[in-house]
């Protein structure tokens, strides 16, 4: 973390903090329905503010199209904010000018104001020097604790950045500790379990990642192009045909970089997508014409026990098979419960992130038992493909 300054590195006593959250939360009957991103949050607000400083909270909600509407309004998430920092937030109708300046200049060193949402105004988006300006002279410091947003170039999360003092929250903080450990310095051997629907989804972070890893464990739908471009019949399997050249293409470059593919070597199979469907176990080359892989078998659980034994860190991005449904979750289950086996006796740092991968690992149980489990979508899923996210970039020094 030598090339971003964090909280430890600010004197905040008196001054006001400008803190770029990602408070983007669902919701269900006008409730946050999961607070992980406010609870996430809750740690930097809480120091800053015990520190003597004047907390102030920038964020996008929702997808506002023309200015200001009650839907898309963060004081939706008023209340679960104030709940998860135990004090009560003060609420600004506007992220910059007057509304702003008045509701800042109301409260006391310690306090914490949520401004309303940033992409009620157009330049958000755009990223406008002008309306980035406006937002810098409502602070002395720029801190960012949103990584999830951190893959766009907008007013808030890069362009304030350049105009101020800056640092990382702690919740940036220890993602990017993670991400460094797990691809930029990783020790070795590097395993990387990528799963999922499509490939065609995934095509740069495939391409990147047979360079940087020893292993690539690929599940779920993605797996069926690759056996298909194999020459393996996969019966009413989702497969996409006309991306064969495309995997053969990873396929060469893994091989180029020696880095190991691993498929499975065998599948739970139905005639139907639905759960409890009638199933059961055949060879990868295998599966009836009418007969659809929903999983991983046993065979390919013990198979994958015994390649990532020997990894010192293994990052994960996708489900191996359609885990939202039993019992077509058991191959994703078993073989995330090896990983976190691993992590607990202290062998392995596992990171994981994007997409539907926390609510897999959640489905099994260990989402509180890898090293560390990214609530990035997005994001998460750029810094696989090897991207500079340019939030990040304009924290360096």
């Amino acid at each position: 973390m030598t090339d971003f300054n964090t909280i430890d590195d600010l004197e905040v006593s008196g001054k006001t903090v400008l803190v770029r959250a990602d408070l983007n939360v669902p919701m269900q009957d006008g409730k946050v329905s999961d607070t992980t991103r406010i609870d996430r949050l809750a740690p930097t607000l809480k120091e800053l503010s015990s520190k003597g400083a004047k907390v102030i909270v920038l964020s996008h909600f929702g997808r506002p199209k023309n200015g200001p509407d009650a839907k898309n309004s963060l004081r939706n998430v008023l209340d679960a904010l104030s709940a998860a920092v135990g004090q009560k937030v003060a609420f600004a109708e506007d992220c910059v000018g007057d509304k702003a300046k008045e509701a800042i200049a109301k409260v006391h060193d310690g306090a914490i104001v949520l401004l309303e949402n940033t992409r009620f105004h157009a330049e958000e988006e755009k990223n406008d020097p002008a309306f980035a300006k406006q937002m810098a002279e409502l602070g002395d410091i720029y801190v960012n604790d949103a990584f999830s947003a951190a893959h766009r170039a907008h007013a808030s999360t890069e362009g304030v950045a350049r105009l101020l003092p800056n640092a990382a929250g702690r919740l940036m903080e220890a993602e990017l500790k993670a991400l460094t450990l797990a691809l930029e310095k990783p020790e070795r051997p590097v395993a990387a379990v990528v799963g999922g629907a499509k490939i065609s989804t995934k095509l740069e972070l495939l391409g990147n990642m047979v360079r940087k890893v020893d292993l690539l464990v690929l599940g779920g739908g993605m797996a069926n192009t690759f056996l298909f471009a194999q020459g393996t019949d996969v019966g009413a399997s989702l497969c996409e045909k006309e991306m064969a050249d495309q995997a053969r293409a990873i396929m060469a470059t893994a091989k180029e970089s020696n880095c190991e593919i691993l498929l499975p070597k065998d599948f739970v199979v139905a005639k139907e997508f639905k759960a409890g469907a009638a199933n059961h176990v055949v060879a990868f080359d295998a599966i009836g014409p009418d007969e659809m892989a929903l999983d991983i078998g046993p065979a390919t659980v013990e198979f994958l026990g015994v390649k990532l034994q020997g990894a010192k860190t293994i990052v994960w991005n996708g489900p191996l098979g359609a885990f939202e449904i039993q019992p077509f979750d058991a191959g994703t289950n078993a073989v995330a419960g090896l990983v976190a086996a691993r992590t607990e006796s202290g062998g392995l740092l596992s990171v994981a992130g994007g997409g539907d991968t926390v609510a897999a690992l959640a489905h099994a149980g260990v989402e509180d038992k890898f090293t560390y489990v990214s609530a990035a979508g997005g994001a998460f899923l750029e810094w696989l493909e090897g991207k500079e996210l340019p939030g990040v970039a304009a924290l360096k020094k």
